[in-house]
Formats: structure tokens, sequence, C-alpha cells
């Protein structure tokens, strides 16, 4: 099935339950819809949903912290993948961030997930550590990319934005 985005926005607290039923299916140990519910009354929280066909198919989220920004939070529902879905949401959480001030960025990942490993490194991520038993069964890769808010980054995230149309 094509699955083609029809906006990403701001996520409301009438997302909260089509974004639980994602993280479930995404995480072993999911948010709960409680937490999603905190979170978005957080001042320097900013998530974000992908739409479409009027259904939520992803989400993110980032946390900003005066020059730096951690992305919290990102799924794609599994039907759904492979659309540039994750690439939206990651460039809507970029430039939230970017929005807010933020010049550092930073995230967790598996270390055993190639795909969004190569989405944050297309992004301009770097590998600079590893956080060992980060996740209850797996290690995480931490990444980051350093003066965001500069020429090269901002270059390519706007190159990846024009490539999506």
């Amino acid at each position: 099935m094509e699955v083609a985005v029809s906006s990403v926005r701001s996520m409301t607290a009438a997302d909260i339950p089509a974004v639980a039923v994602l993280e479930a299916r995404a995480f072993a140990e999911p948010w709960s819809p409680e937490t999603f519910a905190e979170e978005l009354t957080l001042p320097n929280r900013r998530y974000v949903v992908a739409e479409a066909d009027e259904k939520v198919v992803g989400y993110g989220g980032v946390m900003c912290v005066d020059e730096e920004a951690h992305i919290m939070t990102i799924a794609v529902d599994p039907s759904a993948t492979r659309r540039r879905i994750g690439t939206r949401l990651m460039v809507a959480l970029v430039e939230a961030a970017l929005g807010e001030g933020a010049r550092h960025l930073t995230l967790e990942v598996r270390v055993s997930n190639d795909a969004a490993l190569g989405l944050y490194r297309k992004l301009g991520f770097a590998s600079v550590g590893l956080r060992p038993g980060y996740y209850r069964d797996e290690d995480a890769l931490v990444m980051w990319v350093v003066n965001a808010d500069e020429g090269p980054f901002r270059r390519r995230l706007e190159r990846i934005g024009e490539e999506m149309g």
C-alpha cells in the first residue's frame, strides 16, 4: 500500500490515542498515554505527527535545553515504512529545535536499527559513543550533530527537504 503523507503537524492531546497505539507497536517498553499527555504540557518539548489519509502514521518528539536538543522519540507505523515518513518527521523535529535556538542535536538509537541509523547518518548525525544496556535488551549508539545552526548542516537539511517535495 502506498502511503502519501498529507501533513506533518504539531501533536495535540487528541492525537494521543493513535500515538499510543503506534508506540505500543513500535517499542517493547512503550510510553503510556499519560506520559505523552505530560510531555505535551512541558514548555521545552515539541512533538509532531505525520498524517496520511487523516490517520496518524508517525510521530516524534524533541526536548530543547539551551543550545542542545535531544530527539526523545520517533516512530512510524510498520505498515507505512520506507515512504520517507521518518525523514519528514526528523526534518520537522530538527527545524523545531533550531527554531527554539538549539545548535547541537543528539539522540540514541538501537545498534541493530539499520534503517534508523541510515536516516540519521543521511541527516548528518555521527556516532560518538555507546550506551551499554540503554535498552533493556540492547545497547544504544549515541549520535550528535554539532553546529546544526550553521551552513553545511542547514544546506543538507534544505536539500533533503527539496528532495521530498
